[in-house]
């Protein structure tokens, strides 16, 4: 009898910043590595007090998140880095599962302030080897780093939950932005895909109405009629879009409306107001912590990591 043995040869430590210990903690079973300990406390006048105690290797993870508050989550993710730096970490993997600042990646108007490119320019210099996110709001965000950078997807994990928890759905993106996700889950679950779009009737009138599949030809509203809905995005802030999606399928005979998502940011009361609308279920990912981060994307995450 031959017996096999398996020996895992390197172990990778990873550090979970303030904002992402529970999906850090995710991603280190998924690996079977472990999780080094950091201190982090609050200095009397409000600054913040970081150490890490763990053994420092040569390669190592930081999973961090830099949403709200977002310049505290910020500086303690630059704080992780550099010190990894310093302790003679060589090559340092930041994970940071939602971009905060990462919507500002243009100027719209002149004299703004290119939020996405200051970000990333702090996280390259202060010591990042390579730059891990998922759903960028825009992929073009990659261009700012000279590291390796890679923004993966959640859109599976979201299509397995919409797979497992709804019959025959359509998925239904709330504007044409939303289409590139509408259509991935489609081709996935292998259902109808549409978005809805503003269209201008005259200078003071303007009308949704769902315009496009995933072929993107024109079809009618009315095919929302007696199913499963599954409005799906990358970010929810204030909810105000998800809202007025959800009147207009349920105005159409939608017989539910669920709102599938990556970043459940959800400032002040959107969560209330979007069950408020009529939605069912809402359903987030772990990138952010939030009541409604029922999807995780550890596995995703553990997946890319191990390659």
């Amino acid at each position: 009898m031959m017996i096999k043995f398996y020996l895992k040869l390197v172990i990778l430590l990873i550090i979970g910043g303030s904002a992402s210990q529970n999906l850090t903690a995710k991603i280190a079973a998924e690996l079977g590595d472990e999780i080094c300990p950091i201190e982090i406390k609050r200095f009397p006048d409000g600054e913040k007090y970081i150490r890490i105690k763990g053994k420092i290797e040569e390669e190592m993870i930081i999973v961090q998140s830099t949403g709200y508050p977002q310049d505290e989550n910020l500086i303690e993710l630059l704080f992780l880095i550099s010190t990894l730096k310093d302790l003679g970490a060589k090559k340092i993997r930041v994970v940071l599962p939602y971009f905060g600042y990462g919507r500002q990646e243009k100027c719209f108007k002149e004299g703004e302030t290119i939020s996405a490119k200051v970000v990333s320019n702090l996280i390259e210099k202060t010591g990042a080897t390579e730059f891990i996110s998922l759903n960028l709001h825009e992929d073009s965000l990659r261009d700012f780093f000279s590291i390796p950078t890679h923004n993966l997807s959640a859109i599976p994990v979201i299509a397995e939950y919409i797979k497992k928890n709804t019959k025959n759905p359509i998925i239904v993106g709330p504007d044409k932005g939303a289409l590139d996700f509408t259509t991935e889950i489609a081709n996935i679950l292998k259902c109808e895909s549409i978005y809805l779009s503003k269209v201008r009737i005259s200078p003071d009138k303007v009308e949704t109405k769902i315009v496009a599949n995933v072929n993107d030809s024109k079809i009618d509203i009315s095919m929302v009629e007696g199913k499963e809905v599954v409005l799906v995005d990358d970010i929810i802030s204030t909810g105000g879009t998800i809202i007025n999606a959800t009147k207009i399928l349920k105005e159409h005979g939608a017989k539910s409306v669920d709102v599938c998502f990556v970043h459940p940011v959800l400032v002040n009361d959107a969560v209330l107001k979007i069950y408020g609308a009529g939605v069912r279920n809402i359903i987030g990912t772990d990138t952010l912590t939030s009541d409604v981060s029922h999807v995780s994307v550890a596995n995703i995450v553990a997946n890319f990591l191990k390659k």
